[in-house]
Protein backbone atom coordinates (compact mmCIF):
# COMPACT_ATOMS: atom_id res chain seq x y z
CA UNK A 1 0.00 0.00 0.00
CA UNK A 2 1.05 3.44 -0.95
CA UNK A 3 1.63 5.84 1.71
CA UNK A 4 3.20 9.66 1.46
CA UNK A 5 6.67 8.50 2.07
CA UNK A 6 6.64 5.89 -0.34
CA UNK A 7 4.77 8.11 -2.93
CA UNK A 8 7.64 10.40 -2.58
CA UNK A 9 10.01 7.98 -4.08
CA UNK A 10 7.50 6.90 -6.88
CA UNK A 11 8.32 7.82 -10.20
CA UNK A 12 4.34 8.08 -10.61
CA UNK A 13 4.56 10.79 -7.07
CA UNK A 14 2.83 13.34 -8.97
CA UNK A 15 -0.38 10.97 -10.12
CA UNK A 16 -0.45 9.10 -6.75
CA UNK A 17 -0.59 12.11 -4.61
CA UNK A 18 -3.31 13.66 -7.11
CA UNK A 19 -5.33 10.64 -6.79
CA UNK A 20 -5.25 10.80 -3.07
CA UNK A 21 -6.17 14.33 -3.29
CA UNK A 22 -9.19 13.42 -5.26
CA UNK A 23 -10.55 10.58 -3.69
CA UNK A 24 -9.25 10.51 -0.16
CA UNK A 25 -7.16 7.68 -0.34
CA UNK A 26 -3.84 5.74 -1.34
CA UNK A 27 -3.88 3.77 -4.72
CA UNK A 28 -2.45 0.25 -4.14
CA UNK A 29 -1.81 -0.87 -7.70
CA UNK A 30 -1.21 1.96 -9.45
CA UNK A 31 -0.96 0.01 -12.75
CA UNK A 32 -4.77 0.08 -12.73
CA UNK A 33 -5.00 4.04 -12.37
CA UNK A 34 -2.67 4.93 -14.76
CA UNK A 35 -4.57 2.33 -17.57
CA UNK A 36 -7.36 3.78 -16.45
CA UNK A 37 -6.14 7.40 -17.69
CA UNK A 38 -4.54 6.42 -21.14
CA UNK A 39 -7.42 6.95 -24.07
CA UNK A 40 -8.44 5.22 -27.02
CA UNK A 41 -6.58 7.60 -29.33
CA UNK A 42 -3.34 7.04 -27.60
CA UNK A 43 -4.13 3.00 -27.37
CA UNK A 44 -0.83 1.11 -27.35
CA UNK A 45 -0.57 -2.31 -29.17
CA UNK A 46 0.08 -5.65 -27.23
CA UNK A 47 -0.16 -9.59 -28.28
CA UNK A 48 -2.29 -7.70 -30.46
CA UNK A 49 -4.72 -5.96 -28.42
CA UNK A 50 -4.71 -2.25 -28.28
CA UNK A 51 -4.38 -1.25 -24.56
CA UNK A 52 -6.78 1.71 -23.55
CA UNK A 53 -8.99 2.68 -20.82
CA UNK A 54 -12.37 1.60 -22.50
CA UNK A 55 -12.46 -1.87 -20.59
CA UNK A 56 -12.35 0.12 -17.31
CA UNK A 57 -14.46 2.95 -18.82
CA UNK A 58 -16.87 -0.02 -19.24
CA UNK A 59 -16.52 -1.82 -15.88
CA UNK A 60 -16.69 1.83 -14.20
CA UNK A 61 -19.77 2.78 -15.88
CA UNK A 62 -21.47 -0.32 -13.96
CA UNK A 63 -20.59 0.16 -11.35
CA UNK A 64 -21.42 4.10 -10.96
CA UNK A 65 -24.82 3.64 -12.02
CA UNK A 66 -25.45 0.79 -9.40
CA UNK A 67 -23.82 3.12 -6.93
CA UNK A 68 -26.09 5.56 -7.89
CA UNK A 69 -29.15 3.89 -8.31
CA UNK A 70 -28.72 1.99 -4.83
CA UNK A 71 -28.36 5.77 -3.15
CA UNK A 72 -31.01 7.26 -4.49
CA UNK A 73 -33.41 4.27 -3.82
CA UNK A 74 -32.64 4.43 -0.39
CA UNK A 75 -32.40 8.67 0.14
CA UNK A 76 -36.08 8.58 -1.42
CA UNK A 77 -37.52 5.66 -0.20
CA UNK A 78 -41.69 6.82 -1.34
CA UNK A 79 -40.25 8.24 -4.97
CA UNK A 80 -41.61 6.53 -8.20
CA UNK A 81 -39.06 4.31 -10.28
CA UNK A 82 -39.33 7.00 -13.37
CA UNK A 83 -38.08 9.75 -11.16
CA UNK A 84 -35.41 7.67 -9.69
CA UNK A 85 -34.17 7.14 -13.05
CA UNK A 86 -34.30 10.48 -14.54
CA UNK A 87 -32.64 11.53 -11.54
CA UNK A 88 -29.86 8.68 -12.04
CA UNK A 89 -29.36 9.57 -15.28
CA UNK A 90 -28.64 13.11 -14.71
CA UNK A 91 -26.09 12.03 -12.32
CA UNK A 92 -24.26 9.90 -14.51
CA UNK A 93 -25.11 12.24 -17.90
CA UNK A 94 -21.98 12.53 -19.84
CA UNK A 95 -22.36 15.85 -19.10
CA UNK A 96 -22.37 16.02 -15.46
CA UNK A 97 -19.37 13.48 -15.60
CA UNK A 98 -17.31 15.85 -17.57
CA UNK A 99 -17.90 18.52 -15.89
CA UNK A 100 -16.75 16.98 -12.84
CA UNK A 101 -13.70 15.54 -14.43
CA UNK A 102 -12.52 18.84 -15.39
CA UNK A 103 -13.57 20.38 -11.80
CA UNK A 104 -11.49 17.64 -10.30
CA UNK A 105 -8.38 18.26 -12.41
CA UNK A 106 -8.75 14.69 -14.24
CA UNK A 107 -8.36 15.47 -17.55
CA UNK A 108 -4.54 17.07 -16.98
CA UNK A 109 -3.43 13.68 -16.46
CA UNK A 110 -5.43 11.86 -19.26
CA UNK A 111 -3.18 10.26 -21.81
CA UNK A 112 -4.00 11.17 -25.62
CA UNK A 113 -2.94 12.42 -28.90
CA UNK A 114 -2.68 16.47 -29.50
CA UNK A 115 -5.59 17.19 -31.16
CA UNK A 116 -8.31 14.14 -29.44
CA UNK A 117 -9.95 16.97 -26.93
CA UNK A 118 -10.92 18.46 -30.18
CA UNK A 119 -13.04 15.39 -31.27
CA UNK A 120 -13.44 13.53 -27.92
CA UNK A 121 -15.59 15.90 -25.76
CA UNK A 122 -16.29 12.81 -23.70
CA UNK A 123 -12.79 12.57 -22.39
CA UNK A 124 -13.12 14.03 -18.94
CA UNK A 125 -16.16 11.57 -17.94
CA UNK A 126 -14.70 8.56 -20.03
CA UNK A 127 -11.71 8.72 -17.66
CA UNK A 128 -13.36 9.58 -14.49
CA UNK A 129 -15.68 6.33 -15.06
CA UNK A 130 -12.70 4.55 -15.94
CA UNK A 131 -11.06 5.72 -12.87
CA UNK A 132 -14.47 4.45 -10.72
CA UNK A 133 -13.36 0.71 -12.33
CA UNK A 134 -9.57 1.01 -11.23
CA UNK A 135 -11.25 1.85 -7.53
CA UNK A 136 -13.57 -0.76 -7.88
CA UNK A 137 -10.78 -3.45 -9.11
CA UNK A 138 -8.18 -2.11 -6.75
CA UNK A 139 -10.12 -1.61 -3.56
CA UNK A 140 -13.81 -3.47 -3.99
CA UNK A 141 -17.26 -2.38 -4.57
CA UNK A 142 -17.99 -1.66 -0.62
CA UNK A 143 -15.26 0.93 -0.50
CA UNK A 144 -15.88 2.24 -3.89
CA UNK A 145 -19.50 2.94 -2.70
CA UNK A 146 -18.33 4.54 -0.08
CA UNK A 147 -16.15 6.49 -1.53
CA UNK A 148 -18.52 7.53 -4.59
CA UNK A 149 -20.99 8.91 -2.21
CA UNK A 150 -18.76 10.49 0.41
CA UNK A 151 -16.43 12.26 -1.86
CA UNK A 152 -18.29 12.50 -5.38
CA UNK A 153 -22.37 12.46 -4.60
CA UNK A 154 -22.27 14.76 -1.26
CA UNK A 155 -19.75 16.90 -2.21
CA UNK A 156 -20.43 17.59 -5.89
CA UNK A 157 -23.84 17.16 -6.56
CA UNK A 158 -26.62 19.34 -5.27
CA UNK A 159 -29.64 16.59 -5.72
CA UNK A 160 -32.58 19.35 -5.28
CA UNK A 161 -30.70 21.38 -8.22
CA UNK A 162 -30.85 18.39 -10.30
CA UNK A 163 -34.50 17.62 -9.78
CA UNK A 164 -34.88 20.66 -11.43
CA UNK A 165 -32.24 20.69 -14.46
CA UNK A 166 -34.28 19.57 -17.68
CA UNK A 167 -31.77 17.68 -19.71
CA UNK A 168 -33.07 14.70 -21.10
CA UNK A 169 -34.60 16.63 -24.18
CA UNK A 170 -34.55 13.60 -26.75
CA UNK A 171 -36.91 11.18 -23.90
CA UNK A 172 -39.33 14.55 -23.47
CA UNK A 173 -39.66 15.12 -26.98
CA UNK A 174 -40.68 10.98 -27.61
CA UNK A 175 -43.07 11.30 -24.75
CA UNK A 176 -44.74 14.96 -25.70
CA UNK A 177 -44.87 13.12 -29.44
CA UNK A 178 -46.46 10.63 -28.34
CA UNK A 179 -48.87 12.33 -25.92
CA UNK A 180 -49.94 14.84 -29.07
CA UNK A 181 -50.17 11.51 -31.33
CA UNK A 182 -47.27 12.67 -33.82
CA UNK A 183 -44.88 11.31 -35.57
CA UNK A 184 -41.22 12.63 -34.50
CA UNK A 185 -38.39 10.92 -36.47
CA UNK A 186 -34.61 11.26 -36.06
CA UNK A 187 -32.79 10.98 -38.79
CA UNK A 188 -29.19 10.77 -39.69
CA UNK A 189 -28.83 12.76 -43.18
CA UNK A 190 -24.80 12.97 -43.34
CA UNK A 191 -21.50 11.84 -42.26
CA UNK A 192 -18.43 13.89 -42.74
CA UNK A 193 -14.90 13.38 -42.58
CA UNK A 194 -13.41 9.83 -41.67
CA UNK A 195 -11.83 8.17 -38.16
CA UNK A 196 -12.08 10.17 -34.91
CA UNK A 197 -12.76 13.45 -37.08
CA UNK A 198 -15.92 11.77 -38.34
CA UNK A 199 -18.94 14.05 -38.17
CA UNK A 200 -22.89 12.74 -37.70
CA UNK A 201 -26.05 15.14 -38.89
CA UNK A 202 -29.15 14.22 -37.39
CA UNK A 203 -32.21 16.21 -38.62
CA UNK A 204 -35.38 16.02 -36.56
CA UNK A 205 -38.76 16.08 -38.19
CA UNK A 206 -42.33 16.06 -36.38
CA UNK A 207 -45.11 15.40 -38.56
CA UNK A 208 -42.25 15.18 -41.45
CA UNK A 209 -41.82 19.09 -40.64
CA UNK A 210 -38.06 19.69 -40.18
CA UNK A 211 -37.50 21.67 -36.73
CA UNK A 212 -33.63 21.36 -35.86
CA UNK A 213 -30.10 19.77 -36.98
CA UNK A 214 -27.65 18.77 -34.94
CA UNK A 215 -24.21 17.62 -35.37
CA UNK A 216 -21.73 15.77 -33.08
CA UNK A 217 -18.59 13.40 -33.20
CA UNK A 218 -21.26 10.83 -32.54
CA UNK A 219 -24.71 9.79 -33.35
CA UNK A 220 -25.97 10.61 -29.67
CA UNK A 221 -24.47 13.38 -29.04
CA UNK A 222 -25.89 14.62 -32.26
CA UNK A 223 -29.58 13.74 -31.29
CA UNK A 224 -29.29 15.30 -27.88
CA UNK A 225 -28.03 18.40 -29.47
CA UNK A 226 -31.20 18.71 -31.95
CA UNK A 227 -33.40 17.32 -29.45
CA UNK A 228 -32.44 20.52 -27.29
CA UNK A 229 -32.79 22.85 -30.32
CA UNK A 230 -36.43 21.62 -30.95
CA UNK A 231 -37.59 21.19 -27.43
CA UNK A 232 -36.69 24.99 -27.10
CA UNK A 233 -38.51 25.52 -30.38
CA UNK A 234 -41.92 23.90 -29.32
CA UNK A 235 -41.44 25.95 -25.74
CA UNK A 236 -41.24 29.21 -28.58
CA UNK A 237 -43.95 28.19 -30.78
CA UNK A 238 -46.02 27.54 -27.47
CA UNK A 239 -45.58 30.87 -26.07
CA UNK A 240 -46.16 32.59 -29.47
CA UNK A 241 -49.74 31.15 -29.49
CA UNK A 242 -50.61 32.27 -26.21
Amino acid sequence: MYNRIKAQFSSDKNLIISLKNIFGFWPENIALYKLALIHRSAATEQSGHKISNERLEYLGDAVLSSIVADYLFKKFPYREEGFLTEMRSKIVSREQLNKLALKLGIDHFIISTQDSKTYFRSMPGDAFEALIGAIYLDKGYIFTRKMVINRIINVHFDIDDLEKLENNFKSKLIEWAQKEHKEIKFNVVAEVGSGNRKQYFVEITIDEKLYATGCDFSIKGAEKNAAEKTFIQLQLDKTSEN
